[in-house]
């Protein structure tokens, strides 16, 4: 698997072979603009070394609209399943594969002992992601056959009476395992725990530790706090610049969240949307902002890292931030992630520095790498002070999603129980359902993906209520053996 790539570093001593090839690279770049090749897209050579057009047009056509980390990951996903069909089913190609190479490679990545024994969650993505990819194939007529078999399966409803659903044809091969409820999310409390002790270093006890030499703690705190309060992905967070950051509201106005506004360029699926940053999360941004990021600039600036190349995109006039691309002007909002990395704003004193917010020591844009490392490492932190606290940018999305509704469903039912028929119905039409509401902050496309949060909500309250059945109550007189066999419907 590799990624196109313009900026190609040449090594210091160049051998005969390779200036054989120096045309070639030095026309590379002009030939990926004429042919509208991204920076970063991802392609597939064969074992032999040949560039299969066929098979790399799913990159190039199929996926070209989707986020780089989702392309990244298709990416992934096939050549794990291609190179077994070439190492293990001895040298076939995708084109060839029959179910029996599909049965062959479930065994080895689920249940063989040399195997990988990769968990339920993963091979259904896997699966998920060779079935989108031969279902193409098949309709390019690249293939003569989807090597993945097919099951009906009746689609979620919403407004399910109770009766089958309109059915849906989906991979066989899933693990059956049905909906994945098990939300991992973090309550208030443990948030604070895991990021205090994780990111910024503090003992069991939340107390400050002078061995800690975390120098980009508050940058971090400040990156997981904005996640778990606003509900972003970590490709759209970390792809932000600071003219998608909304001002800080002056003291006293009384706005609690301060509305932004999420590009669709950056937004996974195109699900541009309305973002509310809390007012108190922008201030402790602003000043993260102010000291961890200035540090990062003024090291950058020192290695001579904002100097403008060909390749940079430039922010002329901060006041309206746009860049000339191809003759033409094109606001940032319009800039997808790559594109973004690029860029470099005009300061007052005639320098150039980054336009996206999260800066890596270095001064450079922090990748989305970078940042699940910072998670990773946060884990260990926590695994080593013994707090049974785990978390990834993916837990926050979910603990904002959970909290979110909770809240918004306890003051939605309360206000619903001080009105009438009439005035409930007219309540509903204006202010529409809570669920809703935080699908479209989420940038779910459907509300059978936010419904999720509905089971975890459900699985709280029942827990909770649980936890209040006093103890004892087993042991009572009303629930011994002979009470219940005199109850109705209950045999003897």
């Amino acid at each position: 698997m590799h990624f196109t790539r313009r900026d190609l570093v040449w090594p210091r001593v160049v051998t005969p072979f390779m200036r054989e090839f120096s045309d070639l690279f030095a026309t590379l770049e002009g030939r990926l603009d004429e042919q509208g090749v991204p920076e970063g897209q991802p392609f597939l050579i064969c074992p032999e070394g040949r560039f299969d057009v066929g098979l790399n047009r799913y990159f190039s056509v199929w996926l070209a609209s989707s986020p780089w980390n989702t392309q990244a990951a298709h990416a992934r996903d096939l050549r794990t399943f291609f190179d077994f069909l070439w190492s293990g089913r001895g040298g076939c190609g995708w084109r060839e594969a029959t179910p029996e190479d599909r049965a062959a490679y479930g065994w080895w990545r689920r249940r063989d002992e040399r195997g990988p024994r990769v968990e339920d969650s993963s091979w259904d993505r896997e699966v998920s992601t060779v079935n989108q990819f031969y279902l193409w194939a098949f309709d390019q007529d690249l293939v003569r056959a989807n090597p993945i078999r097919q099951r009906s399966a009746a689609a979620w409803s919403a407004c399910s009476s109770g009766g089958p659903g309109p059915s849906r044809q989906v991979p066989a091969e899933a693990s059956h395992t049905g909906p994945r409820r098990d939300v991992k999310w973090l309550p208030p409390a443990s948030y604070r725990v895991w990021r205090n002790v994780g990111l910024c270093g503090f003992d069991a006890e939340e107390r400050p530790r002078r061995a800690f030499r975390g120098r980009w703690a508050a940058r971090n705190a400040a990156y997981a706090d904005s996640m778990i309060r606003t509900g972003l992905r970590l490709s759209e967070q970390s792809a932000l610049t600071v003219f998608e950051l909304p001002p800080v509201p002056a003291p006293g106005s009384g706005i609690v969240n301060a509305r932004a506004v999420l590009p669709e360029a950056i937004a996974k699926g195109g699900s541009g949307r309305a973002v509310y940053w809390p007012v108190s999360l922008l201030r402790d941004l602003r000043d993260s902002m102010e000291f961890d990021r200035q540090e990062a600039l003024e090291y950058g600036r020192s290695r001579g890292s904002y100097i403008p190349t060909r390749r940079s995109l430039l922010v002329e006039d901060p006041a309206r931030p746009r860049v000339r691309m191809g003759g033409r002007w094109i606001p940032v909002s319009r800039l997808d992630a790559a594109e973004r990395r690029r860029l470099l704003v005009a300061t007052p004193g005639g320098g150039w520095e980054p336009a996206m917010v999260w800066l890596n020591q270095w001064g450079l844009p922090m990748s989305v790498s970078g940042w699940k490392q910072v998670f990773a490492d946060a884990n260990v932190r926590c695994a080593a002070r013994g707090v049974d606290l785990r978390a990834t940018p993916h837990t926050l999305r979910h603990s904002y999603a959970v909290i979110t509704l909770e809240l918004l469903w306890r003051g939605h039912l309360q206000a619903l129980g001080e009105m009438n028929e009439r005035q409930r119905l007219t309540y509903q039409r204006v202010f529409g359902d809570p669920l809703n509401w935080v699908r479209i902050r989420l940038g779910h496309r459907s509300a059978s993906t936010t419904a999720i949060y509905l089971h975890t909500l459900q699985e709280l309250e029942m827990r909770t209520r649980l936890e209040l059945v006093p103890e004892g109550t087993w042991e009572a007189p009303g629930f011994s053996e002979e009470g219940w066999r005199e109850l109705p419907g209950v045999a003897a």
